[in-house]
């Protein structure tokens, strides 16, 4: 198994500009109509940083989506999309009165920990981020007005959409960081 030090050539699928991920035509996040709305740009961001995490594990076989950055760290590609799983099922857990949903995966930090070169584990990860952005986001579509406060702990649905975003990007950044060590791919 290649270790993430062993650095790549950098490389890209771009042709119009080196430094992007895809061309602008090719881009699936380009949207030419602008979001009316504070709801619906927040929606909008969300979107496109779930487009982004996608983009960035494309192509991969479960091995390099399994790829641990450096030790002791266990992060990884497949550690990102099942914790955004494990955190989107969380986020309900916010908004509702409820008892809490039971974790996804287990134990604190089995999200990353159960991240194996497995291709049924792979299949698994997407099939439960998935369902669980799916869940959250009907969930939260009960709730039109930003303003309004949810849950024990009375959050506004705004900081909530914010903490969202805020979470997406954190990790598409990192996931720009392991696929370039993985395979040199560079991108927007």
């Amino acid at each position: 198994m290649r270790r993430m030090s062993d650095q790549p050539a950098r490389w890209t699928q771009a042709t119009v500009y080196p430094d992007m991920w895809a061309d602008p035509a090719d881009d699936p996040r380009n949207n030419e109509n602008t979001p009316e709305g504070e709801l619906a740009t927040l929606l909008d961001f969300l979107a496109n940083y779930r487009i982004t995490l996608r983009m960035k594990c494309e192509g991969l076989d479960a091995e390099q989506l399994a790829r641990r950055s450096v030790p002791p760290s266990t992060m990884s590609l497949l550690g990102l999309v099942r914790h955004l799983a494990e955190v989107e099922r969380d986020w309900r857990n916010w908004i509702t009165d409820g008892d809490p949903l039971p974790r996804l995966y287990g134990e604190k930090d089995a999200d990353f920990d159960g991240a194996v070169a497995d291709q049924a584990v792979v299949d698994a990860a997407y099939a439960d981020l998935e369902r669980e952005q799916a869940a959250t986001d009907a969930a939260l579509a009960g709730h039109p007005d930003l303003g309004e406060r949810v849950g024990k702990d009375r959050i506004a649905v705004r900081e909530l959409m914010v903490h969202r975003i805020e979470e997406y990007a954190r990790h598409c950044g990192q996931a720009d960081l392991l696929r370039e060590c993985i395979d040199g791919r560079v991108g927007q």
